[in-house]
């Protein structure tokens, strides 16, 4: 097997080398990702490779958010063949290409700060036991005429699903999709969303880590496409308090080979046994993970902010006020069974989310979770005695109450990683405390003229 896999290897290294040499690439960007989710690169000569290949590229890991300390600096990006593609919005100049990294100790063994090594190695527990992590991700992001520090304007006044002629969200849209389909990446859906200038695009469904590979791809893509297009775009969840907030509503299925393990053709809705310990496992952890999830002060505005963010633990068959839905699909069609995550922010961590609900899932499978039944009110619309009655518990209503949650998470400890989970509380803690101290432009509105 060892065997295979590195003639498998030496094969995809071979794959990339000779596409340089056809496209006369001149420059390979490495990217890779810090604990907080945000994009790093650098450029290496396609001379460079084959070492890159065997023995990884150094650089200095304490530079970059959480990965190591100051004593420890020296580490090594692994670029992923499998990964390769070209950028295209270089391809008018001198033609660039891009692999995604795994970030390595000096001795060439995964580093545990790697959010891309957290998410392997929550696949490996699943793949241990038999089961393939497939996700599908609704992406949720504003546009706007002007660039952070001024005003906000949206680049339109549409809503939902509007059509409007010759409408500039759809020529944005047409761009994105076309540049992301160059760069391997399957679309399955795209329109306007309810806010003015906020759109969808919805990624066609893959095994969790490319999905989180793809979705650090599609950002970049949209901020490029944005740039080339005279407007700004942000992934931020609840950029304008009078108008939704941008969500990544991801479905979630367990394969077993080809055999979707979500389906049971005898179940209630032919949803089975394990679909349902899966999803009492996330209802279960909910809380605890939402740091992860949803790790941003800005996060907790969305959240609570109405526009059908799920604010409580609970779920149901198409009930879109729940934290998991399950929706609706033919009858018989084994392969659409699965279920709907509604509280992940767009801008979270892909590796990290998807590792710790892949995680609560399996937990659930493996303790024989027992799953509450399922809500039919609007959750919205109960009064907090009625939620209280059905034991629906609502998820934290700030980064501060979030962090608590996760203090007290053995689970997250786990899942994580010590480095990971220790890192992540400390970032937030200072966000939280950073936060608490601003005066805010609704203070001075409120109280300035009366105080």
């Amino acid at each position: 097997m060892r065997e295979r896999n590195h003639l498998a290897m030496d094969r995809d290294h071979e794959r990339v080398l000779q596409t340089i040499r056809e496209r006369d690439v001149r420059f390979v960007r490495l990217w890779f990702t810090d604990v907080l989710g945000i994009l790093k690169s650098v450029a290496i000569a396609p001379a460079e490779l084959e070492s890159a290949f065997t023995e990884g590229i150094g650089f200095d890991g304490s530079s970059i958010e959480g990965l190591t300390r100051v004593f420890e600096a020296d580490m090594l990006l692994k670029p992923d063949p499998k990964t390769f593609q070209i950028l295209p919005w270089h391809a008018a100049t001198q033609a660039t290409a891009r692999m995604i990294c795994d970030i390595l100790t000096p001795d060439g063994q995964p580093c545990l700060a790697d959010p891309r090594h957290v998410l392997k190695r929550a696949q490996a527990k699943a793949q241990d036991v038999g089961f393939t992590f497939y996700t599908h991700p609704e992406i949720e992001f504003y546009l706007f005429k002007n660039k952070p520090g001024q005003a906000l304007e949206p680049a339109d006044s549409a809503g939902y699903f509007d059509h409007s002629a010759r409408g500039s969200a759809h020529d944005f849209r047409r761009a994105t999709i076309l540049m992301l389909e160059d760069m391997g990446i399957s679309v399955e859906f795209s329109h306007h969303e309810a806010g003015p200038g906020q759109n969808e695009i919805d990624l066609h469904y893959a095994d969790a880590l490319t999905m989180a590979d793809q979705i650090m791809t599609f950002r970049t893509v949209v901020k490029e496409v944005a740039l080339s297009s005279g407007v700004y775009a942000t992934f931020m969840p609840k950029p304008m308090a009078q108008h939704p907030g941008s969500g990544m509503h991801t479905h979630l299925s367990l394969f077993e080979g080809d055999r979707n393990a979500f389906f049971d053709p005898a179940g209630e809705n032919q949803l089975s046994n394990t679909a349902r310990q899966f999803i009492a496992g996330i209802l279960r952890h909910a809380g605890e993970m939402c740091a992860i999830t949803n790790q941003f002060t800005n996060s907790y505005k969305r959240l609570w902010g109405g526009a059908e963010a799920p604010a409580y633990v609970c779920w149901g068959h198409n009930n879109r006020s729940a934290l998991v839905r399950v929706p609706l699909f033919k009858q018989g069609k084994a392969d659409a069974a699965r279920i709907e995550f509604r509280a992940l922010d767009s801008a979270a961590n892909p590796y990290l989310a998807y590792a710790v609900l892949l995680a609560a899932g399996l937990k659930g499978i493996e303790e024989g979770y027992s799953l509450p039944d399922g809500a039919e009110d609007d959750v919205w619309t109960l009064t907090d005695a009625e939620r209280r009655a059905l034991g629906i518990e609502p998820l934290p209503t700030s980064l501060s109450s979030a962090v608590r949650a996760m203090e007290d998470s053995e689970f997250l400890a786990d899942v994580l990683g010590e480095h990971v989970y220790s890192y992540v509380l400390r970032e937030k803690r200072q966000e939280w405390l950073e936060y608490r101290t601003q005066v805010t432009p609704w203070e001075l509105d409120r109280f300035l003229p009366i105080l």
